[in-house]
């Protein structure tokens, strides 16, 4: 690899990088924890609240995998740019609000944003790096975590000391300098000649549609993603009915996420070395058993142990998905594989809360976590099967990939 491109893959992991993770932090300070308060002083009902807060999630579930798509068509960069726009656009509407209706429209139009920009981010990355693509997909998604991490106490700070429309000021500064970093972004390497047919749009669609291990792994993680939300809705309240108090609830599940932000490049890097599918099965049983063991908890230390096992369970699983799915991907496809991925886990990060919330008032939280513990297992054995045919997903794949 030339010196050129070896300070191209630097510069452009380093702008996509700071892009996103000034994007996340735009975004997740609009909503945490700003959003039901926001609400509730404009007079929302709960019921309206609800809708609110689900609103931005509505289009990750609609716009993923037509996104990715038509980023193979037009390339990474125009669509990457197109959700920055929203990025930097959509906190400025916050300020004119003033009615549950008109926050649910924005929120619904900032939802776009992250859909998106954090499909086609993880195809171009996919599509740049070959040999150590699973830990430059994992060292990416960690950077958007702390992001994520940042943004609830910044946003707190900024309604304790100032207003509700100081933290949308933040967050429009936060995404118009997402903007900004994002406009030098490139498509490829400096002196690698562009094909000079991109995939025909709904033949990409179709293609990635009918591939079985795409599929296949797209379930594995919306089961991963599955349980991670029913946990992220439900562990805190299991932990309240046990008499724990708050400020040892947020330690519990603040060492789940320090472990997913410090694990996942490393288990990246695991990825890459050892294959795929020997990161994934393990870590999806370590998920199924944390998860299985909480019912035979009841104090503060057991609890943390089992949520640091399943923040490394989750990290160890969602640090080869994305990358095995890429592998898996014919033609440079990599948009249309990576937004049937998150349109997929949508599906699965949605359908946890609502179906644990019913097996908890039906049956209790024991039972509820035992079938959440089930279902990683099934995925577990859906990876040790269903993907037992496939060609080996490995570090260096046989197709050619921009490097």
């Amino acid at each position: 690899m030339s010196d050129n491109t070896r300070t191209f893959q630097l510069s452009f992991f380093v702008l996509i990088a700071l892009t996103g993770g000034l994007a996340i932090l735009s975004s997740t300070m609009s909503k945490t924890p700003v959003l039901p308060l926001f609400a509730e002083s404009l007079g929302a009902t709960p019921a309206e609240i609800g809708w609110i807060v689900i609103a931005s999630t509505i289009p990750g579930i609609l716009v993923s995998f037509p996104a990715g798509a038509l980023s193979d068509f037009l390339g990474h960069r125009r669509v990457l740019l197109a959700s920055l726009f929203v990025f930097a656009t959509a906190p400025f509407l916050y300020l004119f609000v003033d009615s549950a209706w008109q926050l649910m429209a924005v929120r619904f139009y900032h939802g776009f944003a992250t859909a998106i920009f954090g499909t086609v981010a993880t195809a171009a990355i996919a599509g740049h790096y070959t040999a150590d693509r699973a830990a430059r997909l994992s060292t990416y998604s960690s950077i958007t975590i702390v992001g994520r991490s940042v943004a609830p106490f910044l946003g707190g700070a900024l309604i304790s000391m100032a207003s509700f429309g100081a933290v949308y000021v933040a967050c429009a500064v936060s995404g118009v300098l997402a903007l900004a970093a994002g406009m030098f972004l490139r498509d490829s390497a400096p002196g690698k000649k562009q094909n000079a047919e991109r995939p025909h749009f709904w033949k990409s669609l179709m293609t990635v549609l009918r591939d079985r291990g795409i599929m296949l792994v797209s379930l594995v993680e919306a089961a991963q993603y599955l349980a991670f939300g029913a946990i992220e809705a439900f562990l805190a309240l299991y932990a309240a009915s046990l008499g724990i108090p708050a400020w040892q609830i947020g330690i519990i599940l603040g060492v789940q996420l320090v472990s997913i932000v410090f694990m996942k490049p490393l288990m990246g890097r695991v990825s890459d070395r050892v294959g795929r599918r020997r990161v994934i099965v393990p870590g999806l049983l370590v998920g199924s058993a944390s998860i299985a063991l909480l019912p035979f908890m009841s104090g503060f230390v057991g609890l943390s142990l089992l949520s640091l096992a399943f923040g490394l369970g989750f990290a160890t699983v969602t640090s080869s998905t994305a990358a095995l799915v890429a592998d898996l991907t014919r033609d440079g496809r990599f948009g249309s594989s990576m937004g049937v991925l998150r349109t997929v886990m949508d599906v699965g990060q949605s359908i946890g809360p609502v179906l644990t919330g019913w097996m908890v008032v039906v049956a209790g939280y024991g039972e509820a976590f035992m079938l959440l513990a089930a279902i990683l297992a099934a995925a577990a054995v859906v990876v040790v099967l269903g993907l037992g045919g496939r060609r080996p997903a490995r570090a260096h794949p046989p197709q050619k990939l921009n490097r």
